[in-house]
């Protein structure tokens, strides 16, 4: 069966019965349906207080990876085996997922759910319209981008030069026509002329900024304070003088608070949010955390693409910025995934090779180091395939050990929770242990040096080498007081370094900063390294090809 077709054919809880499990009553609800539900502003204010402090809330899991692969490692898939099995063992555990974006549904990877045994329900909805909240960013951006445009064609009151406009227009579909445009062509009442440039809808500073408010006030005080341009003189203007900060958070107002929804085995799990690892910072909701971390004594989640990008940026801006740390780390691994790292070519991969399993193993081995900087204690899962032999399983394990990491089979594409009962078991040995959080840098020093930090310490980089404008635009940013933000770098998913085509694990090479851009509303600066773009293209089978929908509105071939 596919995953799609397991997700059909299990029967769901009404969603209001998955919230009472974890002592929430109807009235904490806004039903989207059966099976869907946002928790009431006065519940997340709630919930917000208790997590906030130390003794009433749970440990925070996070679940990460190793460099990905074309093989597929099935992160989303550990994490929901994972809080399964935490729930089997009789441990209250509850799930914080991101939302899928539109872009890969369609485009290279379908669905993303989780897969087999082990998924979020109900999948369709979750992948396709979900309850809008994408949307809504989508159309929160394109106001301010029509907002900004029009006060260039009513005057300009605040002297905005066009040529300096850095807010994007977005779209949550991968679609890289609409990269770079011209905008304003026509006649004098189409609007002033000028390029522009669209970026998919997850790479939107207005969804870091959903993910990273906690309430409306602080939405609308992250949106006034977003840098959209600079006048003739230079001056950085924000989008709050513009006066329309209001309008622009009304339409956010439902997007703001996290979704429940159920596993396949009827265990709660937040999902909330979207922002993508590579190209923003990759984490769910503050929020979706924080209603985990009060209802549940282990909360489980993930950060996305492997732990130099997603679980770097959850260390250093999720977690910093709110306070929390994570109890444990599982990094998420395959056989299949680390024999692509050591040579091995996608259909090669069902016979054994335990020299280039050895070989490949140097990425996860980065990982685990990388993990541990943060003083985080660390477990290896091993995502079982059926072409996996004892052998290659062994040796994986074997070699995690030698890292000083325990390394466990997981089965929960197969068998869900039942799969991965191990993992959890080590999972709550390793929250039992003293934990050292810290953050690879501090925020003091200055930007140029954090990016080295980080391009050093968790990319293996030897230098970094700056672009000048890359360079004159940190300068600038540091005089106008924007020195002491964090940083969140866009570099590709496929490799620890810049360059998608080297595997393992690269030392001693040259990183590249091109550019860089403050996002002074969410709180950091994104800093993009090599060829990456914020608005992805489809490939040329996209899996749009393998999707439909009949006339009783079941779809198939979404994953």
């Amino acid at each position: 069966m596919t995953d799609i077709e397991i997700a059909q054919s299990t029967a769901m809880e009404p969603v209001a019965d998955v919230a009472r499990s974890i002592g929430l009553a109807a009235e904490d609800l806004e039903l989207y349906g059966q099976y869907k539900a946002k928790i009431s502003m006065q519940k997340l204010r709630a919930l917000q207080a208790q997590a906030a402090d130390p003794a009433k809330r749970g440990k925070l899991v996070l679940v990460t990876a190793m460099t990905p692969t074309a093989a597929g490692e099935g992160k989303s898939t550990v994490t929901i085996a994972l809080g399964d099995a935490l729930r089997r063992i009789g441990k209250k555990a509850v799930i914080a997922l991101r939302e899928p974006s539109l872009g890969p549904c369609f485009g290279m990877k379908g669905g993303a759910c989780g897969g087999g045994w082990a998924q979020v329900v109900p999948m369709e909805d979750i992948n396709l319209h979900f309850t809008g909240d994408i949307h809504a960013i989508t159309a929160a951006n394109n106001l301010m981008a029509a907002l900004i445009d029009n006060h260039l064609q009513q005057g300009n009151a605040l002297g905005i030069d066009p040529r300096t406009v850095t807010w994007k227009r977005c779209v949550d579909l991968n679609d890289r026509a609409l990269r770079n445009v011209i905008v304003g062509l026509g006649t004098r009442v189409d609007g002033v002329p000028r390029e522009s440039h669209f970026q998919i809808s997850v790479a939107s500073e207005i969804m870091a900024v959903v993910c990273l408010s906690r309430s409306i006030s602080e939405l609308k005080e992250r949106i006034g304070r977003i840098t959209i341009a600079q006048t003739y003189g230079k001056r950085p203007v924000t989008f709050g003088e513009l006066g329309c900060t209001g309008a622009v958070a009304a339409l956010l107002k439902d997007a703001v608070r996290p979704n429940l929804v159920q596993t396949l085995e009827h265990n709660p799990a937040f999902i909330h949010g979207g922002p993508f690892a590579n190209i923003a910072h990759g984490c769910n909701s503050i929020n979706a955390t924080l209603c985990a971390l009060a209802t549940g004594d282990y909360a489980v989640t993930e950060a996305g693409f492997a732990a130099d990008l997603g679980a770097e940026k959850f260390m250093d801006i999720k977690c910093r910025m709110n306070g929390i740390a994570p109890s444990a780390a599982v990094i998420v691994v395959t056989a299949r995934a680390i024999k692509m790292h050591g040579g091995v070519l996608r259909q090669d991969l069902a016979a054994e090779n335990l020299a280039a399993l050895e070989k490949g193993f140097a990425n996860v081995r980065a990982h685990i180091a990388n993990m541990k900087k943060f003083g985080v204690p660390v477990a290896v899962a091993v995502n079982r395939f059926a072409t996996d032999t004892e052998a290659e399983l062994s040796l994986v394990q074997r070699l995690a050990a030698d890292c000083g990491c325990p390394a466990v089979l997981c089965d929960g594409w197969a068998k869900g929770g039942e799969g991965a009962v191990t993992l959890a078991e080590t999972v709550v040995e390793l929250c039992g242990r003293d934990s050292s959080f810290k953050n690879i840098y501090p925020l003091e020093m200055p930007l140029e040096k954090k990016i080295e930090t980080l391009a050093v310490e968790i990319y293996h980089a030897a230098r970094v080498e700056f672009e000048g404008k890359a360079l004159s635009k940190l300068r600038q940013y540091e005089a106008d007081g924007y020195g002491a933000l964090p940083v969140c770098v866009a570099k590709t998913q496929n490799s620890i370094s810049h360059d998608k085509n080297l595997l393992g694990a690269p030392e001693g090479y040259v990183f590249p900063v091109r550019d860089v851009q403050l996002y002074s509303g969410a709180g950091f600066v994104v800093v993009f390294a090599g060829d990456i773009m914020d608005m992805p293209g489809l490939p040329k089978a996209p899996a749009a090809l393998n999707i439909d929908v009949d006339d009783d509105g079941v779809i198939t071939g979404l994953f």
